[in-house]
């Protein structure tokens, strides 16, 4: 049941709106229960047989939490989080290593055929803050309804944003329908919504059309012409991001209708001047827990240049074997890592670096490795490569007119977020909203309906 799909808009969502506005209405009390209740009820479309999966997650964590309350006893958060990113590794990382291990000669390694649970990812990165910070004594004590719906709350359940506990639990105690501002906030869901859709299917999907054919045929060995390898390489660089922040908008807009406050995920990052400044903007809450529980925990800048240079290199490589189980996706990540790791070098030699063209070789260098992060193998990345640089037939039909809107939508447009905490209230909003959205209707009735490209992280 996808965000942008006639069974969510038209189905889904109007029935869980109904049932939360009567539980905060008749039975305030139950309103924590009934979200919890929805919000596996959305998992379960996805695929039933994953539901005690997430249910066992949330049930062994709490009782874990709940024993460390008792006990103050470390090892037993040390022995939750083991656990949570073994059960992370066996269903995405077991046939990954074993494909790494088959690689030495006479070595068998058996492979194991599991369906990849969809945002397990994510939830078990929830699951980590959650803990790690209980055992800082940070993090109270929360009831089994108010972890499970921290966890497993719909919006942000798949792909997130990731959301620290004390950015949500406060707001579950609220009131949402009562409070003063209570239609603002479900004016600017339905906006971020409706922007959130628009992003993906009038800006993100296109682009689909322009980059996967050539991805493919270079999975397939087939010759890439430079026009077909510069067409991928710009296409996949803005569909991934209206794609991936559309989905952020409609997951912010969706928990304001339900009174929550999701944090921004996304600020408008291929304005960046330096890489630096690209991880603050693009996943920003990715980026923040990499920053907080693994780069500070590997030693982060406190104990001298080496450490810091180290630490760098190790949080993005496992931050890109965070996005996917095969070695582009690791590839990916120690190149950002490089990249931080030379632009960390540059600061502290003091050397000057121009706006524009910090500006210019940051994004030609996202662009560059998002080649990466797309193919399929090393060898159709190759491909694309030799195509940019015209080691490859030049090719004709070079395809620009999804692209234009999107590049100046992502260079010169306000990001969705400003934009509707900017907008004054007005009728002439609200009608102009409605027509987006009735325009993404008809665009979802009558073209493919893709799947957010994170879903499958």
């Amino acid at each position: 049941m996808l965000f942008n799909s006639f069974a969510f808009l038209l189905g889904f969502l109007p029935l869980a709106l109904g049932l939360h506005w009567l539980a905060e209405r008749f039975a305030p009390q139950w309103r924590l229960l009934v979200l919890a209740a929805l919000s596996f009820a959305f998992y379960g479309y996805w695929d039933w047989r994953f539901v005690p999966l997430l249910a066992l997650s949330i049930g062994l964590n709490w009782l874990i939490a709940e024993a460390f309350q008792q006990t103050k006893a470390g090892a037993l958060i040390t022995l939750a989080i083991i656990l949570n990113l073994a059960a992370l590794a066996l269903f995405k990382y077991v046939n990954f290593f074993a494909d790494l291990a088959g690689m030495i000669p006479g070595l068998a390694t058996p492979r194991l055929d599991l369906a990849l649970p969809l945002g397990i990812s994510f939830f078990t990165f929830h699951h980590v803050m959650y803990l790690t910070d209980l055992r800082r004594g940070e993090a109270p004590r929360y009831d089994l309804v108010r972890y499970a719906l921290y966890i497993a709350f719909f919006p942000q359940v798949l792909a997130g944003p990731l959301v620290r506990w004390r950015e949500i639990m406060h707001q579950f105690e609220e009131r949402p329908y009562q409070r003063p501002d209570a239609a603002e906030r479900i004016a600017r869901g339905l906006l971020l919504l409706s922007a959130g859709l628009a992003k993906k299917v009038l800006l993100g999907d296109p682009l689909a059309e322009y980059a996967n054919p050539v991805f493919a045929a270079a999975a397939l060995g087939k010759v890439v012409s430079m026009a077909e390898a510069w067409q991928a390489m710009l296409a996949f660089t803005f569909q991934i991001y209206f794609d991936f922040s559309g989905y952020t908008d409609m997951a912010l807009g969706l928990a304001l209708l339900f009174g929550i406050v999701l944090p921004q995920n996304f600020e408008a990052p291929y304005r960046s001047a330096s890489i630096q400044d690209f991880w603050r903007r693009w996943h920003m809450t990715l980026s923040r827990f990499l920053r907080d529980y693994l780069y500070i925990w590997l030693g982060g800048s406190r104990h001298g240049l080496p450490t810091q240079i180290w630490a760098l290199f190790a949080t993005m490589a496992l931050g890109g074997l965070w996005h996917g189980a095969g070695l582009t996706y690791v590839a990916w990540g120690i190149a950002h890592g490089l990249a931080l790791i030379v632009a960390l070098l540059w600061r502290r030699a003091e050397l000057p670096m121009p706006k524009p063209l910090g500006w210019l070789l940051t994004f030609v260098f996202v662009m560059l490795c998002w080649v990466l992060f797309r193919a399929t193998s090393f060898e159709a990345a190759l491909a694309i490569y030799k195509g940019l640089i015209g080691l490859a037939p030049m090719g004709t039909g070079f395809k620009w007119r999804a692209l234009l809107p999107a590049a100046a939508f992502a260079f010169l447009g306000p990001t969705a977020w400003t934009l509707v905490h900017r907008l004054p209230p007005a009728r002439r909003i609200a009608v102009i909203a409605a027509l987006l959205f009735v325009i993404v209707l008809f665009k979802i009735g009558d073209d493919a309906n893709y799947e957010f490209i994170y879903f499958q992280f």
